[in-house]
């Protein structure tokens, strides 16, 4: 077999031609679709011969260069590509190919999902509904027609605007959409079908009307006003923070069910998970309602950073998603609450990037090579590119920072760049020089900051000392020290901040210091005592700290900094359960300072349900060199018992007093309430007291909060399964004929911790309400179990989710490499577990036909001991 061969960015040159024009017409039928290609292809390298198109899974019926029908012989075809001769500054090619979307479970390129044709197309996916130079530096304006029967599909969209309809004889029509506006194909999109849908209005900062309208399933249209809200807040709030106007007439967004991503950001016509688009207070939880507002975001923002101004080569990726990631976590924050919002992005990414930049995947946030594009749509890419540039953020300021991005769009607009130009934008304002700063775009791994600090009272002087460890990169390749900027703060006794003054650090501005050193020593003048130390506020870097001088119970009392509070809540939690795994006792002053913040009625409701919350199994499993699950299990459940024992009353008097089961809204206020409430129940549940999970099921049947049902219906399967049944049986009886509702009750089930999740995660497979073709229903039924540590980690987990990626690779790659990602933590299990799990990813790699995806995926895993 011939294996797979990298593509590395050292080997980007530009493409020899480019398609400055491109007419399509499509003619979608029941059985398959007939697409009709007229490009305008101009030569840019003089030298070049030989015009090389990309297409794949499709046939090809006729082709023609300048008016001249191309018999096979005058060019040759391959798998992926066909090339032909063409010695000539300029041409006209015209390709007829035929598409079969009923059959394309892969769901790239254009595809059925129920009675909705769609596409998808970045990456790659254009390819596979015509011969097209299929990059993202080559753009090209785009005029669709689109012939369909008007019953079966009486919405035909595409991007730009809608330049004219026509009825058609034997029950067709047709649409005709223009892009006026320059794209790479990549954001080509269709949709065809019968929908239902909910319209407004935007009017610009410069007095533009723009029509927005949402597509869904018809019966879902009630179920879209969330979306739209937040659709015109986003536009409101670009327009305000970064000066940026919506340049088409129209916006559309479409929610479909089968959808490998979040959304997609195609110029004009985004297409969504309909996760992402569909709420009521009925059907969603709370965090489905932010989800939506950022995810809307995120994608609109994309129209400047991302369409406007595009990715040079897949490479650069998180040139145009590191930026959006941070637009869309700003909006988000100013929205609701920032403290809450940055708790939520750290945890984030801990959870998902730091495990990935500690495993055998890692790699820069601008990887350097890649077997198969799409598994770099990743964490790193996504949100360790946006903690880039906040950091950038965090050293301009405000002020600067929209200068750098006003630069930015002015003199790039229209064009395919790359990380160098966004760089050369933030250099205009930065008044450091961020060579070294670049760092960050081509090294992987976690740095480590190791800190310590030395009191000369005599002086009253503090010396700081910061140690910069760059773990090895994957091929054990020594890594250089960085540049960023870190926040700190130096606190009196009482919890008053010492004016930082120093002789030798570079300040950003007040609080902020710039590290550029493998050792770095910053001296604080006019320090009147021994200060507490208050490290990385804000969460300013993307680093874990080393530092044996915190008083972690008396910064969650007294810091400012509500991060840093947060942040002093959980390492004391992680290095209590650590203690606990050793041996030893529960440490009764975590005891004691958890119930100083159960008794501070001065805490927001939404901050003390974070300060309240137990660090996560999979948390603690970063901080292990050899993984013991179970260890860590039973040293959280034996925490959340005498937590429980401790402050019982106390519990239950705030559960009494939160308890409003009436009350869905969704204001901030209504929330917040919500999590203090579920945060309290889930430490009270763990005694497994009858009295305790009669409240609990009594919470399932009263409360019209989809996030108050969910969440005591996952408390009872985990700690009264006798009470369980009843509650999931009527709650299946009452949803099962709701895919999105449906997606909640698998992955519920998939996650519990109790004896037999696999054995009932295998009969559920078998459920009316599950199909394996839909990806929300496989990442909530399979990606739920694996991502379960106390359920996954057997012989029989490792073998069931292998059997999973090998069956997924043949209908969905992109889903499968996701699936496989399940395996990472090869590299730490114990010697028993490695070696039945070694045994599972063999079986995959060696499997015949095996995809480049996960291919790429379990070699990786394999290769790191």
């Amino acid at each position: 077999m011939q294996l797979p061969q990298p593509t590395y960015f050292k080997d980007y040159t530009p493409s020899d031609y480019t398609i400055p024009t491109c007419s399509l017409e499509f003619i979608i039928d029941s059985g398959s679709t007939r697409v009709d290609n007229v490009m305008e292809v101009v030569r840019t390298n003089p030298n070049a011969k030989e015009l090389r198109l990309n297409g794949e899974m499709m046939e090809l019926e006729l082709l023609w260069v300048d008016d001249v029908l191309m018999e096979e012989g005058r060019y040759a075809r391959y798998d992926d590509a066909i090339v032909i001769p063409l010695d000539t500054d300029s041409a006209r090619i015209r390709a007829i190919t035929r598409l079969y979307p009923d059959e394309n479970t892969a769901l790239e390129g254009l595809y059925r999902s129920g009675g909705i044709w769609c596409t998808q197309n970045e990456p790659e996916g254009f390819r596979r509904i015509t011969y097209f130079i299929d990059r993202p530096d080559v753009m090209t304006r785009f005029t669709t027609k689109i012939i369909a029967n008007q019953e079966r599909c009486p919405i035909l969209l595409s991007n730009g605007n809608l330049r004219g309809t026509a009825t058609l004889e034997n029950g067709k029509h047709m649409a005709l959409w223009e892009d006026p506006i320059p794209k790479p194909c990549y954001l080509f999109a269709l949709v065809a079908g019968d929908l239902g849908s909910i319209h407004d209005t935007f009017i610009t900062m410069s007095g533009k009307k723009v029509d927005l309208a949402i597509y869904c399933d018809r019966g879902n249209e009630e179920k879209c006003h969330h979306a739209m809200r937040s659709l015109k807040k986003s536009m409101e709030w670009d327009e305000v923070t970064y000066g940026r106007e919506y340049d088409l007439e129209v916006y559309n967004i479409v929610a479909v069910d089968s959808f490998n991503m979040g959304a997609m950001e195609n110029k004009g016509l985004n297409v969504f998970n309909s996760h992402y688009v569909l709420a009521d207070e009925k059907s969603a939880t709370d965090g489905d309602f932010m989800g939506i507002e950022s995810v809307i975001a995120h994608e609109y923002f994309h129209n400047w950073t991302g369409n406007r101004i595009t990715c040079r080569n897949w490479f650069e990726l998180t040139l145009k998603e590191g930026l959006t990631v941070f637009r869309d976590q700003c909006f988000s924050a100013d929205m609701n609450s920032p403290l809450i919002q940055r708790i939520d992005d750290v945890k984030s990414l801990r959870e998902r990037q730091f495990l990935e930049d500690a495993g055998p995947t890692a790699h820069p946030i601008k990887p350097d090579h890649f077997i198969e594009i799409n598994n770099f749509y990743t964490a790193t890419v996504y949100e360790k590119g946006a903690e880039v540039i906040r950091m950038l953020h965090t050293l301009l300021g405000e002020e600067k920072f929209r200068l750098a991005t006003d630069y930015y769009f002015e003199k790039f607009d229209g064009q395919a760049v790359g990380t160098e130009e966004f760089l050369e934008s933030m250099q205009s304002q930065s008044p450091i020089d961020l060579s070294q700063f670049k760092r960050w775009y081509s090294q992987e791994r976690t740095p480590i900051l190791t800190i310590s600090s030395e009191y000369e009272e005599n002086n009253q002087r503090l010396k700081l000392k910061i140690i910069q460890t760059i773990p090895k990169d994957t091929h054990g390749r020594e890594q250089l020290p960085y540049a960023f900027p870190f926040a700190l703060g130096l606190l009196e006794c009482e919890g008053k901040e010492f004016i930082l003054k120093s002789s030798n650090a570079k300040m950003v501005r007040d609080g902020i210091v710039w590290i550029d050193e493998a050792i770095s020593e910053l001296v604080f003048e006019d320090i009147a005592s021994q200060p507490k130390l208050s490290l990385n506020r804000n969460f300013s870097t993307p680093v874990k700290i080393v530092c044996d001088e915190i008083d972690y119970p008396f910064l969650m009392a007294h810091d400012s900094d509500g991060f840093v509070r947060y942040e002093a809540s959980q390492v004391f939690a992680m290095e209590t359960l650590e203690d606990m795994m050793r041996g030893e006792e529960i440490n009764p002053q975590f005891i004691k300072a958890y119930g100083m913040i159960l008794e501070d009625t001065s805490l927001e409701a939404m901050f003390k349900a974070e300060l309240l919350a137990l660090p996560s199994i999979n948390t603690m499993m970063q901080r292990q060199e050899i993984l013991d699950v179970p260890a860590i299990h039973r040293a959280i459940e034996t925490v959340k018992k005498e937590l429980a024992h401790t402050y019982k009353e106390l519990l239950i008097r705030d559960i009494s007093a939160l308890y409003t089961p009436q009350n869905s809204s969704i204001d901030a206020v209504s929330m917040a309430n919500r999590a203090l409430l579920n945060r309290c129940l889930g430490v009270l549940m763990s005694l497994e007291n009858e009295a305790v999970s009669a409240m609990c099921l009594n919470h399932y049947r009263e409360s019209l909060s989809m996030s108050s049902r969910l969440v005591a219906l996952d408390l009872l399967e985990n700690y009264a399964p006798e009470l369980a049944g009843e509650a999931l049986n009527n709650f299946y009886q009452q949803h099962s004929h709701e895919t999105l509702i449906m997606n909640k009750y698998f992955a519920l089930l998939a996650s519990s911790q109790r004896e037999g999740t696999l054995e009932r995660v295998i009969a559920l497979q078998e459920d009316s309400a599950f199909d394996i073709k839909v990806p929300n229903l496989v990442r909530a039924l399979y990606g739920a179990f694996s991502r379960n540590a106390v359920a996954f980690h057997t012989s029989e987990g490792y073998a069931f989710i292998a059997d999973k990626v090998i069956e997924m690779d043949a209908l969905n790659p992109q889903i499968a490499s996701g699936l496989a990602g399940a395996f990472k933590s090869y590299s730490k299990l114990s010697p028993l577990l490695k070696e039945d799990m070694g045994t599972q990813l063999e079986r995959i790699k060696n499997h015949e036909g095996l995809s480049n995806n996960v291919y790429e995926i379990i070699t990786k895993i394999l290769e790191v001991e």
